[in-house]
């Protein structure tokens, strides 16, 4: 016991070194995390960490999937389903199909099933190092939604046409039809359950008003619609997405302030942490990937995993340009809901493809024998190709991405911004025509409806400053630069004299931490505005 104690917090002390290191060379902290891991699991002598597929899979896909669904706008994803259903379906199949085709001719005596199985395990981008890489660059808010939503999604197809080739490698029975429709089935089945446990979710979180137990319910949310769907033998994957996507929209009026405020950071922490230990779990891996190996193959297994890195990565370009293009030329109706996009944007989506762990996770979930107790053919090659795969699109697409980006100029296009904006001023409009009606009816003292009145007026002139075509090219937001500049500096004067009178036994530390607290908020409010 005391030695996997050790063995976490030694996990968490890399985990927050390597994420600290991340930050300090400005490149995305999943590729330093798996590199890091792959360091430390080449070092003599520690203890080996092996990657559990049950836990991945029902410990860590649900919880990270969940929250990334909360926070993804439906109007957006909505709007963009159909290039998220061809990357996260049609390129999920495609690129099983080709992988296993080109696997199969590549290396000798592997079976062609085997071969869909290595393409069904590569064939789906990571929704962790998407999200985590897309967020941070400069591109319009379209291609993350579309990246994003693609990675939602694509799981859930990988792994039902993963389980379909592993089906009819072991039994050795396969129906196109049946597999069809069961495909289909297990996905439609999904979603229902998903949108079941939102609702229920939802109705209880209507019947509180306790932050600590709503936040308890969110977190056992993803947890009971993939236990469900996976008990039904549907897709647990889809039915924590679906939740999550429908407790996203229903979340903004089910819940109060304080416990908006309070499961934000929550959620945070669980996502960090968690997104840690996996990225540096993958990197752990090799060392038994590398003993599961002939000795006398890993040369031709090298060359074998730089060919279908190479591949996975064209199959993701070959696949992109055409389904974005040939839907508009075909179909005037698409064409002019939806123009065409600019070849630069449709490039950082072909060019974002790195691969995570779900497909390790796959991999090494691959049974030891088949029904009739033969060894799975190529199962050291599947574990070591998949994993050259994921350590290859991470490092070469994952570092290249922001310089691919600087060398196509692509820039924010601010759309989020301007939405913000028009949002802020409607608002602040409602609530200043609230306050003349309620000044109209002497309800209120006048020295406090004119106080309210300067605040709404000045944030007013603001926002209207911020959503006007003047503001184009230069940051816009509620406050001026000087303002947060200068409202910064005053609250750490507040902050100061607030621990000045703690110190001096003046307040005692309960009080503190309620105007420090008001002090945090106010804070954080401006660097909201700056970020």
């Amino acid at each position: 016991m005391i030695e996997v104690v050790e063995v976490i917090f030694g996990l968490l002390l890399a985990v927050a070194a390597l994420a600290l290191l991340a930050r300090k060379l400005k490149i995305p902290y999943p590729i330093l995390l798996v590199v890091g891991g792959l360091l430390l699991g080449l070092i003599p002598g520690l203890p080996r960490v092996k990657l559990d597929p049950e836990v991945v899979f029902l410990f860590f896909l649900p919880p990270l999937l969940y929250p990334a669904a909360l926070f993804t706008s439906w109007r957006d994803f909505h709007a963009n389903l159909r290039p998220i259903s061809l990357l996260a379906v049609g390129l999920v199949l495609f690129t099983t199909v080709l992988v296993g085709l080109l696997a199969h001719y590549l290396i000798p005596g592997l079976p062609l099933a085997a071969g869909f199985v290595l393409g069904a395990i590569v064939s789906p981008p990571d929704a962790i190092a998407a999200t985590s890489i897309a967020q941070r660059l400069n591109v319009p808010r379209r291609i993350v939604t579309i990246l994003e939503g693609e990675s939602l999604v694509n799981d859930a197809s990988a792994l039902v046409a993963y389980r379909f080739a592993v089906a009819a490698l072991v039994t050795g029975a396969f129906s196109l039809p049946q597999a069809t429709l069961r495909f289909f089935i297990v996905g439609l089945g999904g979603i229902l359950i998903g949108l079941a446990v939102g609702w229920l979710a939802a109705q209880v979180h209507q019947r509180l008003n306790d932050p600590p137990i709503q936040i308890t319910v969110s977190i056992l949310t993803p947890f009971a619609g993939y236990i469900a769907s996976e008990r039904l033998g549907v897709s647990g994957v889809l039915a924590v997405v679906t939740s999550g996507l429908f407790l996203g929209w229903r979340m903004p009026e089910l819940m109060d302030s304080q416990t908006r405020l309070q499961s934000g950071p929550v959620w945070e922490m669980i996502q960090f942490l968690l997104n840690g230990f996996i990225f540096i779990l993958i990197g752990l891996q090799l060392p038994e990937v590398l003993a599961s190996l002939p000795h006398d193959s890993v040369a031709r297994l090298i060359y074998d995993a730089v060919i279908v890195s190479l591949a996975v990565i064209l199959i993701r370009i070959l696949w992109v340009f055409p389904a974005t293009w040939l839907p508009r030329l075909l179909f005037r109706s698409i064409r002019e809901r939806d123009p065409i996009p600019a070849w630069e944007h449709v490039t950082i989506v072909a060019w974002t493809g790195m691969r995570g762990v779900v497909s390790l996770a796959a991999a090494m979930a691959l049974p030891l024998t088949l029904q009739n107790g033969a060894p799975f053919p190529g199962r050291p090659a599947i574990l070591f190709l998949t994993f050259s795969v994921i350590l290859a699109t991470l490092v070469l697409q994952g570092l290249s991405l922001p310089a691919v980006i600087r060398w196509l100029r692509v820039e924010d296009d601010r759309s989020a911004e301007r939405e913000e904006c028009q949002a802020r001023l409607k608002a602040n409009e409602a609530a200043l025509a609230q306050l003349n009606t309620i000044a109209n009816t002497n309800s209120v003292p006048v020295e406090i409806v004119e106080r309210v009145r300067i605040e709404y007026d000045d944030r007013i002139r603001q926002l209207e400053v911020c959503g006007s075509d003047d503001s184009e090219g230069q940051r816009g937001g509620l406050f001026s630069s000087e303002y947060e500049q200068l409202a910064t500096q005053l609250l750490q004067v507040e902050r100061k004299m607030i621990l000045q009178l703690r110190n001096e036994r003046v307040i005692n530390d309960d009080v503190l931490r309620i105007i420090q607290r008001d002090i945090d908020l106010a804070e954080a409010r401006l660097r909201q505005q700056e970020a």
